[in-house]
């Protein structure tokens, strides 16, 4: 399963890492990235693989949520059936 991943907030040292680190841990596997610094602010759009994953969707999605708080970020996760769906409208 492929899901797409958005990391935003104020730049600061260690969001690439801990996100990065985080999805090893899960054993998700990173397919692309995008990320840039808008004025003050940290974007970054991630294409990941699932399918090594040996927990539920909704679990990962905690887990990465959880991450970015620590990071005091905002991350979200869809899958990209979803986001597509959402796109086409």
């Amino acid at each position: 399963m492929k899901t797409i991943l958005t990391v935003i907030g104020k730049d600061q040292t260690g969001i690439i890492a801990g996100i990065s680190q985080k999805l090893y841990e899960l054993d998700i596997n990173i397919l692309d990235v995008s990320q840039t610094i808008m004025d003050e602010y940290f974007t970054m759009v991630m294409l990941l693989d699932l399918s090594n994953i040996n927990v539920k969707f909704d679990e990962v999605k905690t887990a990465l949520t959880q991450t970015g708080e620590k990071l005091k970020v905002k991350v979200n996760i869809q899958r990209e059936e979803i986001f597509d769906a959402m796109h086409r409208l």
